[in-house]
Order: structure tokens, then sequence, then C-alpha cells
């Protein structure tokens, strides 16, 4: 059984990696030279949205209300970024703009204030590959007139304008970089339509890819097989450049709904998931771009476990990591570009 308090071993890490016939790479000691390795990112994000299901799993409203946060999920936000911040890390926030027509967004100001990046997750979170308008998000087929008869394309350029002027107006920052809603195995790669949109809106980098991998059946524990296919999807989620410039930084495996809703993993299944990417992309050097809601999170880990998991697995290692926000990754790419 893990535990917070006493981390995956490393042998125990190399020895799951040296029983996968994946090719990861599994002979990486500390006695090495780590001269010519980078030090491994690590980034804590937090996707501010409802999640259908939570807290109870009969709640399926929340798919027309995404921005509409209740107030366990920005009490979770706060304290999460506090303790983060407590322990030397940062957690990289994306907003879905309609929270920001509440009356109190004194949370999101503190959260802002205390160092915290927030990004921005589009104002209703819409899908930004669909091709149809009223697919672009459910609160637009139970209310089509809300479309004022835009394109799809019109409706997304809107949504993600949108949500960059309220954060200007309402918490006075920009918005520190974009996270479509929803991620895809082959994130904007066929769309460069929308590349160009982003950059046109004023973003260098965006978070859309996210790898597939394998899932356990609803309620079972999950086996070698699993958490090796992870580590093979982690390996794909590294960051690269578009053809236009642009930068996708992959949100990383597995997130808390493929976890806990999808296959309603115990908190310790998915820790366990968190240690061994994380490892990984220190023995590598590579990155992990964790990924949650804390609409999700308030319900199946209310004490903070994850993010203070993975902070004392960064500080535990020492120089060979870092935590930081994704426009950090985007600066290392664009610098080795260079």
């Amino acid at each position: 059984m893990l535990e917070t308090k006493t981390p995956l071993s490393r042998r125990s890490f190399m020895s799951l990696l040296a029983a996968s016939t994946l090719g990861l790479q599994t002979k990486i000691t500390r006695s090495e030279d780590t001269t010519t390795r980078p030090k491994a990112q690590i980034a804590i994000t937090f996707d501010l949205e409802m999640s259908r299901q939570y807290p109870r799993r009969e709640m399926l409203e929340w798919d027309y209300q995404k921005g509409n946060l209740n107030q366990a999920t920005k009490d979770y936000s706060l304290k999460a970024a506090e303790t983060a911040k407590a322990s030397g890390g940062i957690i990289h926030f994306f907003c879905v703009g309609r929270v920001l027509e509440q009356k109190d967004a004194g949370w999101l100001k503190k959260i802002s204030e205390t160092g915290h990046p927030i990004g921005n997750h589009t104002y209703d979170h819409v899908n930004v590959w669909a091709t149809e308008p009223q697919k672009t998000q459910f609160r637009f087929q139970r209310s089509p007139w809300l479309l004022g008869g835009k394109t799809a394309e019109q409706v997304i350029r809107q949504n993600i304008r949108l949500t960059t002027e309220a954060m200007q107006q309402r918490l006075e920052i920009a918005a520190d970089g974009f996270r479509t809603p929803g991620g895809s195995n082959t994130a904007l790669d066929q769309r460069e339509d929308l590349q160009k949109m982003l950059l046109a809106e004023g973003f260098h980098w965006v978070s859309s890819k996210y790898p597939k991998h394998k899932t356990s059946p609803v309620g079972e524990k999950p086996g070698q097989e699993i958490y090796q296919s992870i580590l093979k999807a982690q390996q794909a989620a590294q960051p690269y450049i578009y053809p236009t410039g642009l930068i996708e930084i992959p949100m990383s495996p597995i997130s808390d709904v493929g976890a806990f809703r999808t296959s309603q993993w115990k908190l310790k299944y998915f820790l366990k998931s968190v240690e061994l990417c994380i490892q990984q992309a220190i023995e590598q050097g590579g990155v992990f771009d964790f990924l949650c809601h804390p609409s999700i999170m308030y319900v199946e880990d209310p004490q903070f476990e994850t993010v203070k998991l993975i902070c004392n697995l960064v500080n535990q290692a020492g120089d060979r990591a870092e935590i930081v926000g994704l426009s950090d990754i985007a600066k290392r790419v664009s610098k080795k570009q260079r």
C-alpha cells in the first residue's frame, strides 16, 4: 500500500520499469553524471470548472454550468495553492471565464497575488475541436439562441477572448497561457486554423494533448499493465513546437477524471501512478504536467495528499527537479529551439 509519507522506493520504481517490455529506460542511476541531463520540470495544474458526477454521481447539470463554481471547489483551490506554496511549489490554474460573473472573485485574486499563474480555459468550457456551433458546448444545445448565428469558429474565438478580457477587468491580470477544455491524443496537430487563432489571441503556448493509455475496469485495482501503459503515455506527453511556432505542452496521464470518474480508483492507486510518472520524469529529465480538477479533488483527496506528494518528491530530488508553471516549460522549449 502506498502512503504519501512513504514514497515508492527507487528500487520498487526501477523494478516496475524493468518488468516492462515497452522499452522504457531503466538503467539510469543516481551515480551517473547528471550534467547532460536536463532538470525535470514538474507542473501542478488545476482546471477551475465544475465536473459532472461530483460531489454525487447523479449530478449531471454541471455540464451546462461549467463555470458556476461551488464554494467547496473555490475553498479547495485556495487551500491547495497555500499548501503548495508552503512547500515551495506553485499551481498553474486555468480559469473558465464564467466564474468571474459570480459576486466574489476575491479567492481567485488571492491565488494570483500569492504567485500562482492563471491561464485561459475559455468562457463556457467550449470544445475547440467542434466544427458545428451547437456542438461547442452543452449549454448551447439547450439554449441555441445564445449562439446568435455565429459559426463554430466565431463561438470559440469569442469564448477565448471573453475570458481574457474578464481576467483583465475582474482580476487585473493577463491570462498566462491557454488550455483546451478536454484533451485530444492528436492535440492541434491537424488544426493549423486553431494554432493560428491562439497565436492571434496572444498565446504562444497551448496545453491540448492528452495521450492515450489503458484504463482499468470500473472499481478494479489497476495492475502493472495499466501503470506501464500510463508510463509509456507519459513519455508521449513531452512538449513540442507546431510548424506555426505555437508550443504544445501536453497534459500528463492519468488525470483525476480518468482515475476517479471513469475507473473509480481509490486514492492510493492514483498516488502510485503520480509517483511513478514523476520518478520517471526525474530519471529522464523530462516534463510531468499533472492535471486535475478541484471540483473532483475536494471529494477524492480532501487532505491534499497528491499536492503534498508531488512537492515532497520534487524537494527530495534536489537539483534534479523543479516545480514550475507551464510558461517556464515553454521558455525552455523555446530556448532549446534557439
